[in-house]
């Protein structure tokens, strides 16, 4: 029996951060300046062999204004298409192109499509400052992402599982991620489909070829066309124009940015007028409200933070009254609201009073946006990624320093709230020897075994040691107390020294999980909208919306994104301590004990499955 983890699958998020990273120094270095840049990989191309994914994902994350990927290669006369496109960019203001090859990348007709060849098109025709970057091999190395750590301890922990539950009849398979839900697909599944895979791309089956890269890929594909495009295309026609309003709530977090610029130019795709309210619900009652048309949100994907301003005020701390005034003078259809815990309350607030005001009656959708990652109703908020690499990074400088030192020991606290997330993840991801969070309850016995476990550890060959603790952990086990009892209790053995992270763990350019997940969100959230529209739009261009399925928080549940109503949510979130009462990381915790070498039990996490449920479940 075999069982395969694909180490491709691993390394794609390292990847895209590697092309993230090319296009952020190339855009620094050469803005302002009349350039245009042609990212580029492997030989002379972006690497991915003939799959265009990482291509792709870049392009979306970056925004790319072409790409070229083996999936779909343009028609005839793209030379003129391309050089059209970017002439126009340049008349409309934008300072700097990019174009990104893919490895295997070819026209319709099968010939390839080099980078020398189309910086040297752009040079000629349009007189254009141009280079091409390769990054090569660099695309490899260096330290993997967090999320690559976790998913590569996720998948290796249950492909031992796999091969102890193994009997000599059992089918090889290959153990994927669907979603966020690991499985075991057979492994002559996926060698089917990737030889079909290949066979259409020969046959010139390119439409083919796309879907059985998988749904992912396709919306991908569809996503970037819709939204790189210079001007929308509207797909409707309709007889009222609606006014949807996007307006961010809670604390900044990578990502929120590539949302409003996926939402806003999806929602104009549709027909629809996009406003832009700064500065959170106090924005709203003070009239800071703006149209926001198409190239408004230009090169937004890649700027971190809130470009439109977020405050923490939820809807009733304003003034529920206030607010629907304001909804009102404005003619708000529909508001998406981007952001934490309190963009979560008040799509609550508003629904519990809209028996008082019709004004709430309208589609209510929540993306949940903050590093904590405590929003019912989604596994991963936008930002979170953003800050748990932020947090590596730095248990990576602290764990060297702690080497350097020889036997020390470091306390680092991290943000969350009462939600142990980003302890419990980092964690896992930087080789810790615990993680104190609020929702595992610890004593003083506790305390005083893991002082027992570094002692021992010291008499390794590695001694140093690395403890994460989540900053409402304990009222009164706090990080100055538990060093003060590893400094007083490891005398003559370890030191002890502590470091409280801060809002340096928000982040500064988001990344491209962060990018491409929050762009993914955008989209769906508008076409959720524009459904809720047509179904509950009067006669006088009113929407009157009083079902529970009109208020909902969009969030990756397991295996797919999905809409879930505030009603049911409200039922299964701890309004105390503000997150949800399941909380799916938990399980993974054995894990760390088990990694740092105490003795726990873990149980896998891993569902069976087949290449095509994975494919439609993307």
């Amino acid at each position: 029996m075999h069982h395969r983890r694909s180490t491709d699958s691993q390394q794609h998020d390292y990847l895209m951060e590697s092309g993230k990273e090319g296009h952020s120094i190339e855009k620094n270095k050469f803005d302002g300046h009349s350039l245009a840049v042609f990212t580029s990989g492997g030989d002379a191309q972006v690497m991915g062999r003939h799959c265009g994914y990482l291509a792709l994902v870049t392009a979306l994350s970056a925004d790319a204004d072409w790409v070229f990927i083996p999936e779909s290669p343009p028609e005839p006369g793209w030379e003129d298409q391309l050089c059209k496109k970017l002439k126009n960019t340049r008349e409309m203001g934008q300072r700097l192109n990019i174009v990104v090859i893919a490895e295997g990348a070819t026209d319709s007709e099968g010939r390839p499509i080099k980078c020398d060849d189309v910086r040297a098109l752009i040079a000629n025709r349009l007189k254009y400052d141009t280079r091409v970057t390769i990054l090569g091999h660099v695309q490899r190395g260096g330290c993997p992402s967090a999320f690559d750590r976790v998913l590569g301890t996720r998948m290796g922990t249950e492909a031992v599982l796999a091969l102890m539950e193994a009997t000599p009849t059992s089918q090889p398979v290959v153990i994927a991620l669907s979603g966020n839900q690991t499985v075991r697909v057979p492994l002559m599944h996926c060698v089917e489909k990737t030889t079909a895979v290949a066979q259409a791309m020969a046959d010139k089956r390119f439409k083919e070829a796309q879907d059985l890269r998988g749904r992912s890929f396709k919306s991908n594909l569809e996503t970037y066309i819709r939204l790189s495009k210079l001007r929308p295309k509207l797909l409707s026609n309709k007889q009222h124009s609606y006014n949807v309003a996007i307006i961010n709530v809670g604390s900044p977090a990578g990502g929120v940015n590539a949302a409003i610029r996926s939402i806003v130019r999806s929602g104009i795709c549709e027909g629809l007028n996009m406003f832009a309210i700064f500065d959170g619900f106090e924005g709203l009652v003070n009239n800071q409200v703006k149209n926001l048309q198409w190239t408004s949100v230009n090169g937004w994907s890649g700027i971190g933070g809130s470009i439109l301003g977020s405050q923490k005020a939820t809807a009733a701390k304003v003034g529920l009254m206030k607010v629907a005034e304001k909804l009102r003078e404005h003619n708000i259809h529909a508001i998406i609201i981007i952001g934490g815990y309190e963009a979560y309350l008040s799509i609550l607030q508003m629904y519990d009073t809209r028996s008082k005001h019709i004004e709430f009656q309208i589609p209510l959708i929540c993306i949940p946006a903050t590093i904590s990652n405590n929003v019912p109703g989604t596994e991963f908020s936008i930002g979170a990624d953003t800050s748990l690499n932020e947090i590596v990074k730095i248990c990576d400088k602290i764990k060297q320093s702690a080497q350097g030192s020889k036997r020390r020991i470091f306390i680092i606290e991290t943000m969350g709230g009462y939600c142990g997330y980003l302890a419990t993840m980092a964690a896992l991801a930087s080789g810790a020897d615990q993680a104190y969070i609020y929702e595992e309850p610890f004593t003083i016995k506790d305390l005083i075994d893991d002082v027992d476990h570094l002692r021992k550890k010291m008499e390794g060959n590695l001694k140093r040691g690395l403890l994460l603790r989540n900053e409402m952990a304990n009222e009164h086990y706090t990080t100055d107390f538990i060093t003060k009892l590893l400094q007083e209790e490891g005398k003559g053995v370890f030191s002890a020294r502590s470091n409280v992270l801060g809002h340096m763990q928000q982040g500064g350019l988001p990344s491209p999980f962060d990018r491409a997940f929050a762009t993914k969100l955008g989209c769906k959230a508008v076409s959720y909208v524009v459904s809720l529209i047509e179904k509950s739009a009067t006669g006088d261009g009113k929407v009157i919306c009083n079902t529970a399925e009109s208020a909902v928080v969009l969030g990756l549940l397991k295996r797919q994104n999905e809409f879930t109503p505030i009603e049911i949510l409200k039922t299964k979130t701890d309004m105390e301590h503000r997150m949800p009462l399941e909380q799916w990381w938990l399980k993974l915790r054995p894990l760390l004990r088990i990694l740092a070498k105490h003795e726990t039990v873990y149980v896998g996490e891993v569902v069976e499955s087949n290449i095509d449920e994975v494919d439609q479940s993307q």
